[in-house]
């Protein structure tokens, strides 16, 4: 049970999520897209969402800024959050669009408005669960795209409640997160999706 509570902070890590819901839009969105299409975007993604922050990550470290790669200490967050900010904002400018990718293009457009929501909070010293933040935030996307195309995904989005509960067990069982930390990382994660819902839902 330990070793499963330790996997989930990393298997559901915030840092993964916007690229699993770029690959669970292009498998589930009924709509023709080139394969080369999507494998160019689906790196694209990936080297501007993982990669690139694992690299700044590390200059942290180096620099003594940041001690782990969950960034526990509410003071270490500010500058990865900043970064974060101009990495999704260079996904929505270079990579996707509104017209061709309208559901993807507003996830990352709530993903932006809630990395900006979790900047505020750290100015104010309030740290919230960049865990929940991501999992309710792709929660809500799966939800919209279910509605929207009335497609079935009662399987995956059980397994995304299933991976919140096991997930937030992990945060308070290692003692990075308190409950009020994790509730509001997940208000700011389904809260912005909702937001941007309506845009093209």
């Amino acid at each position: 049970m330990r070793f499963l509570l330790k996997s989930a902070s990393f298997i559901f890590h915030p840092l993964w999520l916007p690229l699993a819901g770029s690959f669970l839009y292009f498998i589930f969105t009924p709509r023709f897209f080139p394969e080369g299409v999507v494998q160019a975007k689906l790196l694209a993604i990936a080297i501007l969402t993982i990669f690139i922050p694992i690299v700044f990550y590390f200059l942290l470290k180096n620099l003594g800024k940041a001690q782990s790669v969950f960034l526990v200490d509410v003071k270490e967050r500010k500058w990865p959050l900043i970064f974060y900010s101009i990495l999704i904002t260079m996904v929505l400018n270079q990579i996707l669009n509104a017209y061709n990718y309208a559901a993807l293009y507003y996830y990352f457009t709530g993903i932006l408005f809630a990395t900006i929501v979790a900047f505020v909070l750290v100015v104010f010293k309030l740290k919230a669960s960049l865990h929940m933040m991501g999992l309710g935030g792709l929660l809500v996307f799966l939800i919209g795209i279910s509605l929207n195309f009335k497609i079935d995904l009662t399987y995956t989005i059980s397994f995304l409640i299933l991976a919140l509960g096991l997930t937030a067990s992990s945060r308070i069982y290692y003692k990075a997160h308190t409950i009020n930390e994790l509730v509001l990382g997940l208000a700011c994660g389904m809260i912005t999706q909702v937001l941007v819902l309506n845009l093209w839902l």
